[in-house]
């Protein structure tokens, strides 16, 4: 870890992570991945695992709270988890054999698409 704030970035990139989580909906990865190579020096590899690890926990208080406040949809929630346990291990292996610079192409690319689809009508 040799980013210029290096492990004392940490928590802060984790705390942006979080609140995007929480108001935004997203898994915080969209932030704390280019914030994990630009201020703790992970690799992209190395930020999009860290990632995903750190994401487990801050879902689970996201899905806590959304749950309290009645906000969880139970059934739509288990039919996207289906999904997603095929899609994430496909995912981590392409992510695997994808050089540092071609993912972050698809990382930055990926960001460019959702961000038009948000902002259509």
């Amino acid at each position: 870890m040799s980013g210029a704030g290096g492990k004392w970035a940490l928590p802060l990139i984790g705390l942006v992570g979080g609140v995007a989580s929480g108001l935004l909906g997203v898994g915080g990865g969209i932030f704390m991945v280019p914030l994990l190579v630009a201020f703790a020096g992970l690799s992209e590899h190395e930020a999009h695992a860290t990632s995903l690890l750190a994401i487990l926990p801050i879902a689970l208080v996201g899905a806590a709270v959304f749950t309290v406040e009645g906000q969880a949809g139970y059934w739509l929630a288990a039919l996207l988890a289906i999904g997603s346990l095929v899609g994430a291990p496909v995912g981590a292996r392409i992510m695997a054999r994808l050089s540092e610079g071609a993912l972050q192409a698809v990382f930055g690319a990926a960001m460019i698409v959702v961000a038009v689809v948000l902002l259509l009508p």
